[in-house]
């Protein structure tokens, strides 16, 4: 299917000296972010227990939507921010939408 949601969830450890210029960052982004019509959700957490470990939720509607937001200019800014006051490595896992195709076959 290439019209395929795309579904991530990225977990990224943050220098405590740097989190509230991400913060500041994060801010400035979401709403750009939201705004682009291929983002269907896109939010940026911290953990409960662990305030300097970051987590973006992401759904686009499709590759080519993720493809057109890796291309912002604003994105590209954000990232580079984002790997200036991480910590090693951002891990990344890609997400299957369950039960939708499931459940129209099934009607």
């Amino acid at each position: 299917m290439t019209n395929e949601k795309v579904i991530m969830l990225i977990e990224a450890k943050i220098q405590p000296q740097h989190r509230a210029e991400l913060v500041e960052a994060a801010h400035e982004y979401l709403p750009l972010v939201r705004a682009e019509a291929g983002v269907e959700a896109f939010y940026v957490a911290a953990q409960k227990d662990n305030p300097n470990t970051f987590v973006f939720y992401e759904v686009y509607r499709s590759q080519a939507a993720q493809d057109f937001h890796l291309q912002q200019d604003f994105t590209k800014k954000f990232l580079a921010t984002l790997k200036s006051a991480q910590v090693g490595d951002r891990v990344r896992t890609n997400l299957v939408e369950l039960g939708l195709e499931e459940h129209r076959h099934s009607n």
